[in-house]
């Protein structure tokens, strides 16, 4: 029944009748037409660009009385011996995700996360800081489009200190011993997200020239640092 709905379908699509006028004219093309007239991609047959047809082959191979819900690699893995339409995958994906029988059945293969660590209470001020950047400002006269906001957490007194988003690590590191350590000495530990400036090899490794403790906000709790 598919095979004759798909058939009629393709008559109907423009894409699959200007690659159906492709491979008459060129025999070495991946596409080619088979014995039934139905035009073939690499021996798997084209699907055209009809939703109501490309969702009843999704529901048949997801919710048929043959099929387990599969997830949506293994039913792409299935669907593709046979079929091929442009953004299959996307199409698959999409599909499962909204599956609702598998959002409520299928639980999720993962590591338990654990508790949250608490932080620690700072005993003076600017020992114990975090920091952060606020981005996507507008641009300032002094061609500056960020704020490096570093929080002193005992008495949450902060230094916002305009940089720019294209800023090194040797400039961020030298406005950070320039605005912070002249000013409050170095601090026992820093907490910040896990932006890739911060878990650089570089900072990394100056804070441990500085001895002080890096540590970084749990995955999904950016809020840790304060900002």
């Amino acid at each position: 029944m598919f095979l004759q709905e798909i058939s009629e379908a393709q008559k109907n699509d423009q894409d699959l009748l200007a690659k159906r006028k492709q491979c008459e004219a060129d025999t070495r093309s991946d596409f080619r037409i088979g014995s039934d007239g139905c035009l073939m991609f690499k021996n798997r047959i084209c699907v055209p660009k009809n939703d109501e047809l490309i969702q009843k082959i999704l529901h048949e191979a997801h919710n048929g009385c043959l099929a387990v819900h599969p997830g949506s690699t293994k039913m792409y893995n299935d669907l593709k011996k046979m079929y091929w339409w442009s953004g299959m995958k996307r199409d698959i994906s999409e599909f499962v995700s909204k599956c609702l029988v598998c959002q409520q059945v299928k639980a999720e293969h993962q590591v338990p996360s654990g508790l949250l660590q608490p932080i620690m209470v700072p005993e003076w001020k600017w020992d114990r800081i975090t920091m952060d950047f606020i981005s996507g400002l507008p641009l300032t006269p002094g061609k500056k489009n960020a704020i490096w906001a570093i929080v002193n957490r005992l008495t949450k007194s902060v230094h916002f200190i305009p940089v720019r988003t294209d800023y090194s690590l040797n400039k961020l590191a030298g406005l950070y011993i320039r605005e912070i350590v002249r000013l409050h000495g170095i601090p026992l530990s820093i907490i910040s997200d896990r932006d890739p400036r911060f878990t650089s090899r570089f900072w990394k490794k100056l804070q441990e020239a500085l001895g002080t403790k890096l540590n970084f906000s749990t995955a999904f709790h950016p809020q840790t640092d304060g900002l």
